[in-house]
């Protein structure tokens, strides 16, 4: 009986060993995830022809406009490299399958094919790579036509947001059939020196990408992002861990207001003192469609309902919420709140935010446990390009924008205090 060898990343091989309805390996460039991925896609077609099952392989991602942007070619050269595989298949420009012709790959967009891949008899095995971007909507309509005694889905994928569809459904809840590992750099035996050249140069001078890029961590600054730089001095130099309340002074609160619809923008909270010249940065609100209680309920939950604490409200916090014909201005004074509109900054009111917060950033210290969610938005805020032109267009309208604009409000407002003289609290409007 003749064995077949088949070499993979230490991982990998024990990612592929025994019995599992999911398979999912995630992590940074390098680690071997896709070549495996692909190698085993083919011993997997190869087993079920011998066994003499019929079917498909179905490789999709999110968006595949072309298969040039599939997996064809890497699968292809997986098997060609394989010489006790490659007999065993046919491989044309635009198809690949066993050669007995029991087992055919089919390559797919999920975004705009969901349908005809529903249509589709006998998928054996769902290889989803670069599943970061595949929606939830995907996800459901997806996993049901996978429906085969026996059959599998695999995902491969490098880590972006902690909010994606893929994340939570994969990794922060798993099905109970899944076996997951994670491969980075150090994962692959074979890893080339010529990546490990660019992986030292990218931790050297691009340090606030390389955890993502090549440690499988989550995108935490954007390249590009307003103040990418900021965050990252910021936990260089210590400003962003444990930071303690100062009891006797008060509360600021700065808000971006969003709507009460299902279809709203976000809600977003910002808590800060300023001790001396020092902005401490305590917690950090955000939420979606909810009513105005709800966002009562947090700053009171949260024990920020003193009688000295102020409210920061933009430009339309005095206008009329239009379902219930009341502003965010007078609810908050109703509430008890000392509160302030920061008046309309005109045409500029954009970028006058992003330079203030790039001003008072270095006076910044981020308590770490409560700000997570709200620094991961001012790591991602960034411009929208023309890339025709390639020109700024401004701030890019994305998640990222609502916890971003409360930032903005909080450092509109600073006025640091003069020479020696005690802080101030009060708002510029009494309520």
């Amino acid at each position: 009986m003749t064995t077949a060898k088949v070499e993979l990343p230490p991982k990998l091989v024990r990612l592929f060993s025994g019995e599992a309805r999911y398979r999912i390996a995630y992590g940074g460039r390098g680690s071997g995830k896709t070549r495996g991925f692909a190698l085993m896609t083919a011993v997997k077609a190869y087993q079920f022809a011998q066994q003499g099952t019929s079917g498909v392989v179905l490789c999709g991602r999110e968006h595949l406009n072309s298969l040039d942007e599939s997996s064809m070619e890497e699968i292809k050269q997986s098997i060609r490299s394989t010489p006790w595989l490659l007999p065993h298949f046919e491989i044309g420009e635009r198809f690949i399958r066993t050669r007995d012709h029991r087992v055919s790959y089919v390559f797919a967009g999920l975004r705009h094919n969901l349908d005809s891949i529903k249509s589709k008899s006998r998928i054996l095995l769902a290889w989803v790579d670069e599943a970061e971007a595949v929606s939830d909507k995907a996800w459901l309509k997806l996993i049901p036509t996978v429906r085969e005694e026996g059959s599998e889905i695999w995902i491969s994928y490098n880590p972006e947001r902690e909010t994606s569809a893929t994340h939570l459904r994969f990794r922060a809840d798993p099905p109970a059939e899944a076996r997951i590992a994670e491969l980075n750099w150090r994962d692959n035996p074979w890893f080339p020196d010529v990546l490990n050249h660019e992986r030292i140069e990218d931790k050297k001078k691009r340090p606030d990408q390389y955890d993502h890029v090549w440690e499988g961590d989550f995108v935490r600054v954007v390249e590009g992002a307003y103040f990418a730089d900021l965050l990252t001095q910021a936990s260089v130099q210590g400003r962003i861990g444990k930071v303690m309340p100062d009891p006797y002074l008060p509360y600021r609160v700065f808000v971006d207001i969003g709507g009460t619809g299902a279809r709203s923008d976000a809600f977003a909270i910002w808590i800060c003192q300023f001790v001396a010249r020092e902005i401490r940065v305590l917690d950090h609100y955000e939420a979606v469609g909810q009513p105005f209680s709800a966002h009562l309920a947090w700053l009171r939950r949260k024990g920020y309902d003193e009688k000295a604490t102020s409210v920061w409200l933009p430009h339309d916090g005095a206008t009329h919420d239009r379902i219930h014909a009341v502003s965010y201005e007078s609810a908050f004074r109703d509430a008890g709140y000392r509160t302030t509109v920061v008046p309309n900054q005109g045409k500029g009111a954009a970028a006058a935010r992003v330079e203030a917060v790039r001003r008072v950033f270095p006076m910044c210290w981020f308590n770490e446990s409560t700000t997570k969610a709200g620094r991961d938005a001012l790591g991602w805020y960034h411009e929208k390009m023309d890339e025709k032109r390639n020109i700024g267009l401004g701030p890019e309208h994305d998640w990222s924008s609502h916890s971003s604009d409360a930032f903005g409000v909080m450092a509109i407002s600073y006025e640091p205090p003069r020479g020696g003289e005690p802080e101030s609290f009060e708002p510029d409007a009494e309520a």
